[in-house]
């Protein structure tokens, strides 16, 4: 899909800075230099705070009608990603609880 234009953005209900971040996906290895400086000078956040957007915004319909093959991918790459974040985190359900 083309960069966002004010008409695209009216039709899918996507923000401008979320159709930005979406784009941004779509292209990122055009950019020189690493991912995370490019995300830094684009988007003045932070890599972990731009990763907390982007996953929120790929759940919902409006990305989706925005790029649907794009958010598709991004889904299928976080779902390959979870049994390895899943090992790094500890589980709580195993500890005791006091109530």
């Amino acid at each position: 899909m083309p960069e966002a234009d004010s008409a695209t953005l009216a039709s899918t209900g996507l923000l401008e800075r979320d159709a930005q971040i979406l784009d941004f996906e779509r292209e990122w290895t055009r950019h020189v230099g690493a991912k995370e400086e490019a995300i830094s000078s684009q988007f003045h956040l932070s890599s972990a705070r731009y990763y907390q957007i982007l996953n929120a915004l790929i759940d919902t319909p409006a990305a989706v009608r925005y790029d649907p093959m794009l958010v598709s991918r991004l889904k299928r790459a976080r779902e390959s990603r979870r049994p390895e974040r899943e090992k790094r985190t500890p589980n709580h359900s195993d500890e005791e609880t006091t109530d």
